[in-house]
Protein backbone atom coordinates (compact mmCIF):
# COMPACT_ATOMS: atom_id res chain seq x y z
CA UNK A 1 0.00 0.00 0.00
CA UNK A 2 1.30 3.45 -0.95
CA UNK A 3 2.57 5.51 2.00
CA UNK A 4 0.82 8.56 0.53
CA UNK A 5 -2.48 7.12 1.76
CA UNK A 6 -1.33 7.18 5.39
CA UNK A 7 0.12 10.65 4.87
CA UNK A 8 -3.26 11.80 3.56
CA UNK A 9 -5.03 10.46 6.65
CA UNK A 10 -2.53 12.15 8.95
CA UNK A 11 -2.70 15.51 7.20
CA UNK A 12 -6.53 15.49 7.11
CA UNK A 13 -7.10 14.21 10.65
CA UNK A 14 -8.46 17.43 12.08
CA UNK A 15 -10.72 17.96 9.09
CA UNK A 16 -12.07 14.43 9.45
CA UNK A 17 -12.72 14.92 13.16
CA UNK A 18 -14.59 18.16 12.47
CA UNK A 19 -16.77 16.35 9.92
CA UNK A 20 -17.43 13.53 12.36
CA UNK A 21 -18.44 16.05 15.02
CA UNK A 22 -21.02 17.46 12.59
CA UNK A 23 -22.39 13.95 12.06
CA UNK A 24 -22.50 13.28 15.81
CA UNK A 25 -24.40 16.53 16.38
CA UNK A 26 -27.49 15.05 14.71
CA UNK A 27 -29.70 13.43 17.41
CA UNK A 28 -30.75 10.51 15.23
CA UNK A 29 -32.49 8.52 17.98
CA UNK A 30 -34.49 5.94 16.06
CA UNK A 31 -36.61 4.79 19.00
CA UNK A 32 -38.17 8.18 19.75
CA UNK A 33 -40.85 9.49 17.34
CA UNK A 34 -39.97 13.11 18.12
CA UNK A 35 -36.58 12.51 16.45
CA UNK A 36 -37.96 11.20 13.17
CA UNK A 37 -36.81 14.31 11.28
CA UNK A 38 -33.37 14.04 12.88
CA UNK A 39 -33.05 10.46 11.68
CA UNK A 40 -33.96 11.60 8.15
CA UNK A 41 -31.41 14.41 8.47
CA UNK A 42 -28.72 11.89 9.40
CA UNK A 43 -29.62 9.73 6.40
CA UNK A 44 -29.26 12.75 4.13
CA UNK A 45 -25.92 13.60 5.78
CA UNK A 46 -24.64 10.09 5.00
CA UNK A 47 -25.81 10.31 1.39
CA UNK A 48 -24.00 13.63 0.96
CA UNK A 49 -20.83 12.20 2.54
CA UNK A 50 -20.86 9.29 0.10
CA UNK A 51 -21.37 11.64 -2.83
CA UNK A 52 -18.47 13.85 -1.73
CA UNK A 53 -15.97 10.98 -1.76
CA UNK A 54 -17.00 9.79 -5.22
CA UNK A 55 -19.57 7.07 -4.62
CA UNK A 56 -22.22 6.65 -7.31
CA UNK A 57 -25.85 5.53 -7.63
CA UNK A 58 -26.50 7.05 -4.20
CA UNK A 59 -30.06 6.83 -2.95
CA UNK A 60 -31.90 7.31 0.32
CA UNK A 61 -34.39 4.45 0.17
CA UNK A 62 -37.58 4.89 2.19
CA UNK A 63 -38.88 1.98 4.28
CA UNK A 64 -41.91 1.55 6.51
CA UNK A 65 -39.74 3.14 9.20
CA UNK A 66 -36.46 5.01 8.84
CA UNK A 67 -34.59 5.14 5.51
CA UNK A 68 -31.72 3.03 4.19
CA UNK A 69 -28.81 4.76 2.42
CA UNK A 70 -27.11 3.05 -0.51
CA UNK A 71 -24.07 4.03 -2.58
CA UNK A 72 -21.53 2.21 -4.72
CA UNK A 73 -18.22 2.38 -6.60
CA UNK A 74 -17.88 -0.47 -9.13
CA UNK A 75 -14.97 0.45 -11.37
CA UNK A 76 -12.42 -2.18 -10.25
CA UNK A 77 -13.05 -4.67 -13.04
CA UNK A 78 -12.31 -8.24 -12.07
CA UNK A 79 -11.73 -7.34 -8.41
CA UNK A 80 -13.76 -8.44 -5.36
CA UNK A 81 -16.90 -6.55 -4.36
CA UNK A 82 -17.38 -5.61 -0.70
CA UNK A 83 -20.70 -4.66 0.91
CA UNK A 84 -20.02 -2.33 3.86
CA UNK A 85 -22.81 -2.17 6.45
CA UNK A 86 -23.17 0.45 9.19
CA UNK A 87 -25.96 2.30 10.98
CA UNK A 88 -26.47 6.01 11.54
CA UNK A 89 -29.11 5.79 14.29
CA UNK A 90 -28.22 6.01 17.97
CA UNK A 91 -29.57 5.11 21.38
CA UNK A 92 -31.47 7.54 23.65
CA UNK A 93 -29.24 9.57 25.98
CA UNK A 94 -31.02 9.34 29.32
CA UNK A 95 -30.15 9.77 32.12
CA UNK A 96 -28.94 13.09 30.77
CA UNK A 97 -27.55 14.37 34.07
CA UNK A 98 -24.85 11.68 34.05
CA UNK A 99 -23.22 13.06 30.90
CA UNK A 100 -20.10 15.13 31.58
CA UNK A 101 -20.60 16.98 28.28
CA UNK A 102 -23.73 17.34 26.12
CA UNK A 103 -24.30 14.06 24.23
CA UNK A 104 -24.74 15.75 20.85
CA UNK A 105 -21.91 18.25 21.25
CA UNK A 106 -18.85 16.10 20.59
CA UNK A 107 -15.99 16.82 22.97
CA UNK A 108 -12.42 15.51 22.91
CA UNK A 109 -10.89 14.75 26.31
CA UNK A 110 -7.76 12.68 26.89
CA UNK A 111 -7.69 11.66 23.20
CA UNK A 112 -11.21 10.26 23.47
CA UNK A 113 -14.16 11.57 21.48
CA UNK A 114 -17.24 11.87 23.72
CA UNK A 115 -20.71 11.89 22.11
CA UNK A 116 -23.67 9.62 21.57
CA UNK A 117 -22.83 7.47 18.56
CA UNK A 118 -19.08 8.10 18.77
CA UNK A 119 -18.36 4.39 19.03
CA UNK A 120 -21.75 2.85 18.19
CA UNK A 121 -21.79 3.23 15.26
CA UNK A 122 -21.38 6.63 13.62
CA UNK A 123 -17.67 6.83 14.40
CA UNK A 124 -16.89 3.37 13.06
CA UNK A 125 -19.05 3.77 9.98
CA UNK A 126 -17.51 7.17 9.27
CA UNK A 127 -14.05 5.59 9.28
CA UNK A 128 -14.99 3.42 6.31
CA UNK A 129 -16.02 6.48 4.30
CA UNK A 130 -12.81 8.35 5.04
CA UNK A 131 -10.52 5.36 4.47
CA UNK A 132 -11.93 4.92 0.98
CA UNK A 133 -11.69 8.64 0.34
CA UNK A 134 -7.99 8.54 1.28
CA UNK A 135 -7.32 5.81 -1.27
CA UNK A 136 -9.34 7.52 -4.01
CA UNK A 137 -7.79 10.94 -3.41
CA UNK A 138 -4.22 9.63 -3.51
CA UNK A 139 -4.39 6.88 -6.15
CA UNK A 140 -7.44 7.83 -8.21
CA UNK A 141 -8.93 4.35 -7.90
CA UNK A 142 -9.78 1.55 -5.45
CA UNK A 143 -8.36 -1.98 -5.22
CA UNK A 144 -11.85 -3.41 -4.72
CA UNK A 145 -15.46 -2.62 -5.65
CA UNK A 146 -17.56 -1.13 -2.89
CA UNK A 147 -21.23 -1.00 -1.96
CA UNK A 148 -22.51 0.84 1.12
CA UNK A 149 -25.66 -0.13 3.03
CA UNK A 150 -26.20 2.22 5.97
CA UNK A 151 -29.46 1.97 7.92
CA UNK A 152 -31.30 3.97 10.54
CA UNK A 153 -33.03 1.30 12.63
CA UNK A 154 -30.29 -0.90 14.09
CA UNK A 155 -30.91 0.36 17.61
CA UNK A 156 -34.53 -0.79 17.42
CA UNK A 157 -33.76 -4.21 15.98
CA UNK A 158 -33.66 -3.38 12.23
CA UNK A 159 -37.35 -4.25 11.75
CA UNK A 160 -37.49 -3.15 8.10
CA UNK A 161 -34.02 -4.09 6.89
CA UNK A 162 -34.62 -7.83 6.25
CA UNK A 163 -37.41 -7.01 3.80
CA UNK A 164 -35.21 -4.41 2.09
CA UNK A 165 -32.35 -6.90 1.77
CA UNK A 166 -34.68 -9.59 0.42
CA UNK A 167 -36.14 -7.22 -2.16
CA UNK A 168 -32.72 -5.91 -3.23
CA UNK A 169 -30.55 -9.03 -3.30
CA UNK A 170 -29.15 -8.22 -6.73
CA UNK A 171 -28.36 -4.62 -5.78
CA UNK A 172 -26.57 -5.83 -2.64
CA UNK A 173 -24.74 -8.76 -4.22
CA UNK A 174 -21.07 -8.94 -3.20
CA UNK A 175 -18.24 -11.31 -2.40
CA UNK A 176 -18.09 -10.43 1.31
CA UNK A 177 -19.85 -8.22 3.84
CA UNK A 178 -17.79 -6.06 6.21
CA UNK A 179 -19.18 -4.54 9.41
CA UNK A 180 -17.44 -2.35 11.99
CA UNK A 181 -19.87 -2.38 14.92
CA UNK A 182 -18.05 -4.58 17.42
CA UNK A 183 -15.22 -4.18 19.94
CA UNK A 184 -11.63 -5.29 20.27
CA UNK A 185 -10.84 -7.44 23.30
CA UNK A 186 -8.84 -4.66 24.91
CA UNK A 187 -6.75 -1.65 24.02
CA UNK A 188 -3.98 -2.50 21.55
CA UNK A 189 -5.33 -6.02 20.97
CA UNK A 190 -7.07 -6.24 17.56
CA UNK A 191 -9.91 -8.69 17.48
CA UNK A 192 -11.98 -10.25 14.73
CA UNK A 193 -15.34 -11.64 15.81
CA UNK A 194 -16.21 -14.37 13.32
CA UNK A 195 -19.35 -15.70 14.96
CA UNK A 196 -22.31 -14.59 17.06
CA UNK A 197 -24.87 -16.54 19.00
CA UNK A 198 -28.50 -16.43 17.99
CA UNK A 199 -31.43 -15.80 20.26
CA UNK A 200 -34.90 -16.93 21.10
CA UNK A 201 -36.96 -15.70 24.01
CA UNK A 202 -40.26 -16.80 25.52
CA UNK A 203 -42.52 -15.76 28.35
CA UNK A 204 -44.09 -18.37 30.59
CA UNK A 205 -47.43 -17.45 32.16
CA UNK A 206 -48.68 -19.81 34.87
CA UNK A 207 -52.29 -19.37 36.01
CA UNK A 208 -54.05 -20.97 38.94
CA UNK A 209 -57.18 -19.74 40.77
CA UNK A 210 -59.25 -16.94 39.27
CA UNK A 211 -57.97 -14.49 41.88
CA UNK A 212 -55.46 -14.20 44.73
CA UNK A 213 -56.42 -16.37 47.69
CA UNK A 214 -55.91 -16.11 51.46
CA UNK A 215 -53.10 -18.54 52.19
CA UNK A 216 -54.58 -19.39 55.58
CA UNK A 217 -57.90 -20.44 54.08
CA UNK A 218 -56.63 -22.18 50.94
CA UNK A 219 -52.89 -22.80 51.36
CA UNK A 220 -52.10 -26.49 51.03
CA UNK A 221 -55.34 -27.18 49.16
CA UNK A 222 -54.68 -25.30 45.90
CA UNK A 223 -51.63 -25.45 43.63
CA UNK A 224 -49.52 -22.32 44.10
CA UNK A 225 -48.60 -20.88 40.65
CA UNK A 226 -45.23 -19.70 41.96
CA UNK A 227 -44.39 -23.19 43.21
CA UNK A 228 -45.47 -24.60 39.84
CA UNK A 229 -43.33 -22.07 37.97
CA UNK A 230 -40.30 -22.84 40.13
CA UNK A 231 -40.76 -26.53 39.37
CA UNK A 232 -40.86 -25.80 35.63
CA UNK A 233 -37.82 -23.54 35.75
CA UNK A 234 -35.89 -26.04 37.85
CA UNK A 235 -36.50 -28.69 35.20
CA UNK A 236 -34.46 -26.82 32.58
CA UNK A 237 -31.02 -27.79 33.94
CA UNK A 238 -29.31 -30.57 35.83
CA UNK A 239 -26.73 -30.06 38.57
CA UNK A 240 -23.90 -30.14 35.98
CA UNK A 241 -25.20 -27.03 34.22
CA UNK A 242 -26.48 -29.00 31.23
CA UNK A 243 -29.80 -28.10 29.62
CA UNK A 244 -32.27 -30.95 29.97
CA UNK A 245 -34.76 -29.92 27.28
CA UNK A 246 -35.01 -32.98 25.04
CA UNK A 247 -33.35 -32.37 21.66
CA UNK A 248 -31.86 -29.00 22.68
CA UNK A 249 -28.28 -29.96 21.74
CA UNK A 250 -29.12 -32.11 18.71
CA UNK A 251 -28.11 -29.54 16.06
CA UNK A 252 -25.20 -27.91 17.88
CA UNK A 253 -22.08 -27.61 15.71
CA UNK A 254 -19.06 -28.70 17.73
CA UNK A 255 -15.96 -26.56 18.15
CA UNK A 256 -13.10 -27.44 15.79
CA UNK A 257 -9.69 -28.34 17.26
CA UNK A 258 -8.18 -25.24 15.60
CA UNK A 259 -10.77 -22.98 17.25
CA UNK A 260 -10.20 -24.65 20.60
CA UNK A 261 -6.45 -24.03 20.32
CA UNK A 262 -7.04 -20.40 19.29
CA UNK A 263 -9.17 -19.77 22.40
CA UNK A 264 -6.61 -21.39 24.70
CA UNK A 265 -3.91 -19.24 23.11
CA UNK A 266 -5.72 -16.12 24.31
CA UNK A 267 -4.58 -17.02 27.81
CA UNK A 268 -7.74 -15.81 29.54
CA UNK A 269 -8.12 -17.43 32.96
CA UNK A 270 -11.22 -17.81 35.12
CA UNK A 271 -9.63 -15.57 37.75
CA UNK A 272 -10.01 -12.56 35.47
CA UNK A 273 -13.74 -13.24 35.11
CA UNK A 274 -14.15 -13.84 38.84
CA UNK A 275 -12.45 -10.55 39.70
CA UNK A 276 -14.34 -8.62 37.03
CA UNK A 277 -17.76 -10.00 37.95
CA UNK A 278 -17.42 -10.17 41.72
CA UNK A 279 -18.48 -13.82 42.01
CA UNK A 280 -16.90 -16.59 44.08
CA UNK A 281 -16.46 -18.99 41.16
CA UNK A 282 -17.57 -19.55 37.58
CA UNK A 283 -20.34 -22.02 36.79
CA UNK A 284 -21.70 -23.62 33.67
CA UNK A 285 -21.96 -26.65 31.46
CA UNK A 286 -19.46 -29.35 32.46
CA UNK A 287 -16.61 -30.06 30.05
CA UNK A 288 -16.22 -26.55 28.63
CA UNK A 289 -14.12 -23.51 29.48
CA UNK A 290 -15.70 -20.19 30.38
CA UNK A 291 -14.87 -18.77 26.93
CA UNK A 292 -16.43 -21.80 25.25
CA UNK A 293 -19.53 -21.51 27.41
CA UNK A 294 -20.01 -17.85 26.50
CA UNK A 295 -19.01 -18.03 22.82
CA UNK A 296 -19.82 -21.43 21.32
CA UNK A 297 -22.25 -23.23 23.64
CA UNK A 298 -26.00 -22.57 23.80
CA UNK A 299 -27.69 -21.33 26.96
CA UNK A 300 -31.10 -21.21 28.60
CA UNK A 301 -31.40 -18.43 31.16
CA UNK A 302 -34.18 -17.06 33.35
CA UNK A 303 -34.07 -13.27 32.87
CA UNK A 304 -36.98 -12.37 35.11
CA UNK A 305 -39.47 -14.09 37.40
CA UNK A 306 -42.36 -12.50 39.22
CA UNK A 307 -45.72 -13.15 40.88
CA UNK A 308 -47.55 -12.59 44.13
CA UNK A 309 -46.95 -9.83 46.67
CA UNK A 310 -43.90 -7.63 45.96
CA UNK A 311 -44.23 -4.88 48.57
CA UNK A 312 -42.54 -4.37 51.92
CA UNK A 313 -43.41 -6.68 54.76
CA UNK A 314 -45.52 -9.75 54.15
CA UNK A 315 -48.95 -10.42 52.73
CA UNK A 316 -50.32 -13.89 53.27
CA UNK A 317 -51.54 -14.34 49.74
CA UNK A 318 -51.65 -17.34 47.47
CA UNK A 319 -51.14 -15.68 44.07
CA UNK A 320 -53.40 -16.41 41.12
CA UNK A 321 -50.54 -16.28 38.57
CA UNK A 322 -46.77 -16.25 38.12
CA UNK A 323 -44.53 -15.37 35.18
CA UNK A 324 -41.01 -15.92 33.89
CA UNK A 325 -39.05 -14.52 30.98
CA UNK A 326 -36.62 -16.97 29.35
CA UNK A 327 -33.97 -16.41 26.70
CA UNK A 328 -31.77 -18.93 24.93
CA UNK A 329 -28.52 -17.99 23.21
CA UNK A 330 -28.15 -20.30 20.23
CA UNK A 331 -25.15 -21.51 18.24
CA UNK A 332 -24.72 -22.91 14.73
CA UNK A 333 -26.70 -24.92 13.54
CA UNK A 334 -29.59 -24.40 15.96
CA UNK A 335 -32.84 -23.01 14.56
CA UNK A 336 -34.75 -20.55 16.79
CA UNK A 337 -38.17 -21.84 15.70
CA UNK A 338 -37.18 -25.43 16.48
CA UNK A 339 -35.85 -24.45 19.90
CA UNK A 340 -39.11 -22.67 20.74
CA UNK A 341 -41.05 -25.83 19.83
CA UNK A 342 -38.76 -27.91 22.06
CA UNK A 343 -39.23 -25.45 24.92
CA UNK A 344 -43.00 -25.53 24.55
CA UNK A 345 -43.03 -29.34 24.59
CA UNK A 346 -40.73 -29.46 27.63
CA UNK A 347 -42.80 -26.94 29.57
CA UNK A 348 -46.01 -28.79 28.77
CA UNK A 349 -44.48 -32.08 29.93
CA UNK A 350 -43.27 -30.53 33.19
CA UNK A 351 -46.35 -28.49 34.13
CA UNK A 352 -47.64 -29.57 37.57
CA UNK A 353 -51.31 -30.33 38.04
CA UNK A 354 -53.67 -27.59 39.15
CA UNK A 355 -52.40 -24.80 36.88
CA UNK A 356 -52.53 -23.86 33.22
CA UNK A 357 -49.51 -22.54 31.30
CA UNK A 358 -49.17 -20.32 28.24
CA UNK A 359 -45.88 -19.87 26.39
CA UNK A 360 -45.46 -16.88 24.09
CA UNK A 361 -42.55 -15.97 21.82
CA UNK A 362 -41.14 -12.45 22.11
CA UNK A 363 -37.77 -12.44 20.35
CA UNK A 364 -35.64 -14.54 18.02
CA UNK A 365 -32.60 -14.37 15.78
CA UNK A 366 -30.44 -16.99 14.08
CA UNK A 367 -26.79 -17.68 15.00
CA UNK A 368 -24.01 -16.85 12.56
CA UNK A 369 -20.46 -17.98 11.90
CA UNK A 370 -17.89 -17.43 9.14
CA UNK A 371 -15.07 -20.01 9.40
CA UNK A 372 -12.13 -18.16 10.89
CA UNK A 373 -9.76 -19.68 8.31
CA UNK A 374 -11.72 -18.03 5.47
CA UNK A 375 -9.42 -15.89 3.26
CA UNK A 376 -11.41 -12.71 3.99
CA UNK A 377 -11.06 -13.27 7.75
CA UNK A 378 -7.36 -14.03 7.52
CA UNK A 379 -6.76 -10.98 5.30
CA UNK A 380 -8.43 -8.83 7.97
CA UNK A 381 -6.10 -10.34 10.56
CA UNK A 382 -3.04 -9.45 8.49
CA UNK A 383 -4.30 -5.88 8.02
CA UNK A 384 -4.70 -5.42 11.78
CA UNK A 385 -1.24 -6.82 12.45
CA UNK A 386 0.43 -4.42 10.01
CA UNK A 387 -0.88 -1.48 12.05
CA UNK A 388 -1.08 -2.74 15.64
CA UNK A 389 2.08 -4.90 15.43
CA UNK A 390 0.60 -7.71 17.54
CA UNK A 391 -1.16 -10.95 16.56
CA UNK A 392 -4.88 -10.65 15.84
CA UNK A 393 -7.27 -12.52 18.14
CA UNK A 394 -10.07 -14.51 16.54
CA UNK A 395 -13.13 -14.73 18.75
CA UNK A 396 -16.82 -15.39 18.76
CA UNK A 397 -19.33 -13.13 20.46
CA UNK A 398 -21.70 -14.36 23.11
CA UNK A 399 -24.32 -11.79 22.16
CA UNK A 400 -26.52 -11.50 19.10
CA UNK A 401 -26.73 -9.05 16.20
CA UNK A 402 -29.80 -10.36 14.33
CA UNK A 403 -29.10 -8.39 11.15
CA UNK A 404 -25.77 -10.22 10.75
CA UNK A 405 -27.63 -13.53 10.65
CA UNK A 406 -30.07 -11.95 8.18
CA UNK A 407 -27.21 -11.07 5.83
CA UNK A 408 -25.81 -14.57 6.25
CA UNK A 409 -29.14 -16.21 5.42
CA UNK A 410 -30.37 -13.96 2.60
CA UNK A 411 -27.18 -12.87 0.86
CA UNK A 412 -25.26 -16.07 1.70
CA UNK A 413 -21.87 -14.37 1.79
CA UNK A 414 -19.13 -14.35 4.45
CA UNK A 415 -19.47 -11.62 7.07
CA UNK A 416 -16.31 -10.02 8.48
CA UNK A 417 -16.74 -8.14 11.76
CA UNK A 418 -13.83 -5.67 12.00
CA UNK A 419 -14.52 -3.72 15.18
CA UNK A 420 -12.45 -0.83 16.49
CA UNK A 421 -14.38 0.00 19.65
CA UNK A 422 -13.32 -0.96 23.17
CA UNK A 423 -15.50 -2.73 25.75
CA UNK A 424 -15.40 0.21 28.19
CA UNK A 425 -16.55 2.93 25.77
CA UNK A 426 -20.05 3.19 27.28
CA UNK A 427 -22.04 2.55 24.13
CA UNK A 428 -25.75 2.69 25.08
CA UNK A 429 -24.78 4.50 28.31
CA UNK A 430 -23.93 8.06 29.37
CA UNK A 431 -20.50 9.37 28.32
CA UNK A 432 -20.18 7.14 25.28
CA UNK A 433 -16.79 7.74 23.72
CA UNK A 434 -14.36 6.49 21.09
CA UNK A 435 -10.60 6.23 21.56
CA UNK A 436 -8.93 8.33 18.87
CA UNK A 437 -6.01 5.91 18.86
CA UNK A 438 -8.37 3.43 17.21
CA UNK A 439 -9.88 6.12 15.01
CA UNK A 440 -6.41 6.68 13.54
CA UNK A 441 -5.21 3.09 13.49
CA UNK A 442 -8.60 1.83 12.40
CA UNK A 443 -8.66 3.84 9.18
CA UNK A 444 -5.12 2.76 8.40
CA UNK A 445 -6.11 -0.86 9.04
CA UNK A 446 -9.09 -0.59 6.72
CA UNK A 447 -6.90 0.83 3.96
CA UNK A 448 -4.49 -2.10 4.32
CA UNK A 449 -7.45 -4.50 4.31
CA UNK A 450 -8.78 -3.40 0.95
CA UNK A 451 -5.36 -4.00 -0.62
CA UNK A 452 -5.08 -7.36 1.16
CA UNK A 453 -8.48 -8.35 -0.22
CA UNK A 454 -7.50 -7.40 -3.75
CA UNK A 455 -5.41 -10.58 -4.05
CA UNK A 456 -7.13 -12.78 -1.44
CA UNK A 457 -10.53 -13.41 -3.03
Amino acid sequence: MDQSIITYLTENREKHLAELKDFLAIPSISSLPEHKEDVQKAANWVATALEQIGMENIKVHPTKGHPVVYGEWLKAEGKPTVLIYAHYDVQPVDPLHLWESPPFEADIRDEKLYARGASDDKGQGFMHVKALQAILETTGTLPINVKFLIEGEEEIGSPNLPAFVEENKELLSSDIIVISDTSMMERGKPTICYGLRGLCGVQIDVKGPKGDLHSGLYGGAVQNPIHALVEIVNSFHNKNGQITVEGFYDQVAELTPAEKEAYLALGIKDESFINQLGVTEMFGEDGYTTLERTWVRPTLEVNGIYGGFQGEGIKTVLPSEAHAKITCRLVPDQDPDTIVELLQAHIKAHTPSGVTVEVSLFDKGAPFVTPFDHPAIQAAGRAYEKVYNVPTSFTRGGGSIPIVATFDQILEKPVVLMGFGLPDENFHAPNEHFHLENFDKGMETLCHYWFELEDSL
